[in-house]
């Protein structure tokens, strides 16, 4: 499989691992747009969060989203968490992700 997170979870390519525990792997993103980028998969493969059937996976996602923002140092400051969905949602990963962002004031507008 071509998947690039697929690869990550099968340690063909070198991830920075903040957390991981059987369900979800929690890694820097290599093109940070805040001071803290993070990215939470599952390490099972799903397409998107239309695919995700799974409630145990949907919720180790966020609590690895809430240790992520403590271990970060952004749980009392804030963060933002953010999941893209297909080509008009700017999904460029077809992987089933959550991006953790903060470190800064990030701007509210949705754009």
């Amino acid at each position: 499989m071509g998947c690039i997170f697929c690869k990550i979870v099968n340690n063909e390519v070198p991830s920075n691992k903040v957390y991981e525990d059987d369900l979800v792997l929690a890694f820097d993103d290599v093109q940070p747009l805040a001071p803290v980028h993070t990215i939470v998969i599952p390490k099972k493969h799903y397409s998107g969060i239309n695919d995700l059937d799974d409630r145990e996976i949907w919720f180790a996602m966020l609590r690895a989203a809430q240790e992520v923002a403590k271990r970060k140092g952004v749980d009392q400051s804030g963060y933002r968490l953010v999941i893209n969905s297909g080509e008009h949602g700017t999904q460029i990963v077809k992987h089933l992700h959550l991006h953790i962002l903060g470190g800064r004031q990030l701007e509210s507008s949705l754009g």
